[in-house]
């Protein structure tokens, strides 16, 4: 059985700040969006698998977020923690659209 996903609009893409994250609430959910220097927008879950730190607020270096609470280097494309530390988080597929990012979610 194919999963459905739903486009929910997250941002204006000139709204998003490179290099800096942007929260965002759906629902239940709250993502961490990012815009890297090329261009490409990621979206992934807003809290370190280590303590909870909003990764939202971390510094952006390449296609890694460090988190603000212990600096761990969270990759923003595939949500894998880099080594020794362990763990990852939740990432989401982004479509551009005539300007708009949407994140695509299960229904």
């Amino acid at each position: 059985m194919e999963t459905v996903l739903n486009e929910v609009f997250v941002a204006r893409i000139e709204d998003l700040p490179d290099k800096i994250g942007k929260t965002t609430v759906i629902g239940d959910l709250e993502l961490a969006i990012f815009k890297l220097d090329d261009g490409r927008i990621h979206a992934i879950e807003n809290r370190c698998p280590h303590k909870g730190g909003v990764l939202a607020e971390g510094m952006v270096s390449g296609e890694h977020v460090f988190c603000p609470m212990h600096d761990w280097k969270i990759s923003v494309r595939d949500g894998k923690v880099q080594e020794p530390d362990e763990g990852c988080v939740q990432t989401f597929e982004v479509s551009v659209k005539d300007g708009g990012v949407y994140v695509l979610l299960p229904q």
